[in-house]
């Protein structure tokens, strides 16, 4: 199971990224973490850009409140997802979890 993390700016989860992939998927577990493959070389920053546009389409969530944590030149990745503290905080952070969690 993913282990999804409360974090001071929102939520935060681990991704395994298998780069150079016929398409961009995600595939299962790997550990803790959400098995993703992607299109993109990992050269040039370009497989962490695609990781933070695929992870925000599926998720639903802005690219800009998702950030790289660690992991930038490794295949595993600590992913933050940053949550607006107006309005309904909690509800918010509880929806998005259950998304995460429902990717695998």
């Amino acid at each position: 199971m993913t282990a999804v993390i409360d974090h001071p700016e929102g939520i935060s989860f681990s991704v395994f990224v298998q780069p150079r992939s016929s398409k961009n998927a995600v595939t299962g577990s790997y550990g803790e973490s959400i098995k993703i493959k992607l299109t993109a070389p990992p050269v040039d920053n370009a497989a962490n850009t695609m990781c933070i546009r695929f992870l925000s389409k599926i998720l639903g969530v802005p690219k800009s409140s998702m950030e790289i944590l660690s992991g930038h030149t490794a295949r595993k990745k600590h992913i933050l997802v940053r949550l607006d503290r107006k309005g309904d905080f909690k509800k918010h952070a509880e929806e998005l979890k259950q998304k995460i969690q429902s990717l695998l």
